[in-house]
């Protein structure tokens, strides 16, 4: 999975997302190791570099070969690039061969580099072939699985991924369309779903739920989540924190839960004649509030208005 949303400047880089506050709650050490495990474009794994001392190392993973490809560009033998999903986070530190690790950061979503190529099929801004995958040489493309999917499982996954409430209306309307000809464009699929949906929010143009739960769908993004967090945590070191920047409210409550729960003491069966300092003592210790974008990073970057960072540390087993 890619990193979270960012925006071009005038250089032609990318504006990384809470770039300072991310590295920031890393707190990163000279001789650390850490896991950037959304290479993107690399702007957190630069900022990281920047505070890595000499015997400092940063592994970095994307599964979007484009990103990979960009690593390639950083020529520092402190940086090791890796290309996978980051539901196998587990196996970084075998590949890097390390014990363990002094921060984890994942930054969550789909980056600008991915939303501002037409032939990635992930934005409706530019007509293109329906792919919206991470990594386009695995899985089934967005066009292959509207293909083929039944009417109630794509109105399921636009209504659970996309939280859209006309989900049923924009399925109905997009097995009506395929009955004519395959839906294999970016525009089509938009065009569809502007004439199924009745009311549009202000400001948000019609398809945007439905292209953002498709492609969630796609990349299995929550799945992805929900196994690679429970690696995270068992890579880091004692005082190792996990920093991640969501953009979705479902992968957000998420990462609420598993730092909540894995911040607090573990749970026995009920009625077990057990004293409370005897319960399993809490993995995570929570570090700070959720911190959101400054009303002026929104302003220079409208994609990081939805963003939000939690912070969790490793504490003594």
């Amino acid at each position: 999975m890619s990193s979270g949303s960012s925006a071009r400047d005038d250089a032609g880089l990318h504006k990384t997302v809470l770039l300072n506050e991310a590295v920031e709650a890393l707190r990163i050490k000279a001789d650390g190791t850490y896991v950037d495990a959304t290479y993107g474009r690399g702007g957190h794994s630069r900022a990281i570099l920047a505070r890595l001392g000499n015997l400092g190392k940063l592994i970095v993973i994307d599964r979007d070969p484009e990103a990979l490809a960009s690593a390639a560009t950083i020529s520092d033998p402190r940086l090791m690039a890796l290309q996978m999903e980051f539901g196998r986070i587990g196996r970084v530190a075998v590949e890097a061969g390390v014990a363990g690790v002094d921060g984890v950061l994942l930054d969550l979503g789909v980056s600008s580099p991915q939303l501002d190529s037409a032939a990635r099929g992930f934005s409706f801004r530019f007509d293109g072939p329906l792919d919206m995958r991470m990594d386009p040489g695995h899985g089934q493309s967005a066009a292959e699985w509207l293909a083929k999917a039944s009417e109630q499982e794509i109105g399921k996954v636009i209504g659970r991924h996309g939280e859209e409430r006309f989900a049923k209306q924009i399925a109905r309307a997009i097995v009506a369309a395929r009955s004519s000809g395959p839906v294999i464009r970016t525009r089509q699929l938009a065009q569809i779903v502007a004439k199924a949906v009745p009311t549009r929010e202000p400001h948000q143009d019609p398809a945007t739920r439905t292209f953002q739960a498709i492609r969630i769908h796609i990349n299995q993004e929550l799945e992805e989540l929900e196994i690679a967090l429970p690696q995270c945590l068992d890579m880091l070191n004692e005082g190792g924190r996990l920093v991640v920047i969501s953009f979705h409210s479902l992968e957000d409550r998420i990462v609420k839960h598993f730092m909540r729960t894995q911040a607090q003491p573990g749970a026995l069966p009920a009625r077990l004649p057990v004293r409370a300092a005897e319960l399993p003592k809490p993995r995570m210790q929570l570090v700070g509030k959720p911190v959101f974008p400054t009303v002026e990073e929104v302003a220079a970057n409208p994609r990081a208005r939805s963003a939000v960072m939690r912070v969790a540390e490793r504490v003594a087993a």
